[in-house]
């Protein structure tokens, strides 16, 4: 199975919750992805929940450039507002359009309290906290899909229907964008907490930042499996 390196912080935060990481990166919505067995109404559910968040990610990340201390990270985490923005909003926009769903309707969807809890989690984090608090509660939803992409790619069934989703999130332009943020989260990381940021006092916080995005995302899957 192919798989990626996005750094040595991401690497240790997600050793430090393994049980919620498998939960979300192998949960059985990810599971029916890859061998087709997914409902297509709950895949549809999602990709409107998923617009929805999407567009608060995007503005989670904007804040990275109010928060960010180095033009690198301002460039960082602008250049993520523009993948999210006007290329990976496109997947949901055209996957809805062939079930009649405009992106006026995208825009408009009523969010479930899942998305709600999650979204508005990651905000608070970038608004209350520092650049690594956002970093932190940012970090599972992109390195989470970039992962799952892969996998699936490597171990999806050749019948699923769901191959153009698999395909966006293990394509090569995606895993270029997170291992920039891999890049980011690392340099971020080192430039104020040290080398051996783990034996920061700041490190627990980071890690149940970290922990508590990752259980929302299965929150997020588990919402996916219920239309």
């Amino acid at each position: 199975m192919s798989t990626a390196n996005y750094g040595r912080v991401f690497a240790a935060l997600k050793q430090g919750c393994p049980q919620e990481w498998a939960s979300y990166t192998r949960h059985d919505f990810v599971q029916g992805l890859g061998d087709g067995s997914l409902p297509w109404d709950c895949f549809v559910h999602y990709l409107k929940q998923d617009y929805v968040f999407l567009v608060h990610f995007a503005r989670a990340w904007s804040l990275g450039v109010v928060k960010a201390e180095t033009l690198d990270e301002m460039k960082t985490c602008a250049s993520t507002v523009d993948a999210l923005v006007n290329h990976e909003m496109d997947l949901h926009v055209r996957a809805c359009a062939e079930q009649g769903i405009s992106e006026q309707d995208l825009f408009a969807t009523r969010e479930e309290v899942a998305n709600v809890a999650y979204t508005r989690y990651v905000l608070d984090a970038g608004q209350q906290g520092d650049f690594l608090d956002l970093l932190a509660a940012l970090a599972p939803c992109c390195f989470g899909y970039g992962e799952i992409g892969l996998r699936l790619a490597a171990e999806a069934a050749p019948e699923t229907r769901y191959k153009d989703w698999i395909a966006t999130y293990a394509d090569a332009g995606y895993q270029e964008a997170m291992s920039a943020v891999g890049v980011l989260l690392d340099s971020a990381v080192v430039r104020r907490l040290g080398e051996d940021f783990q034996s920061s006092p700041r490190w627990a916080a980071l890690q149940e930042r970290f922990r508590m995005a990752t259980q929302l995302e299965v929150g997020f899957w588990d919402m996916g499996l219920t239309p």
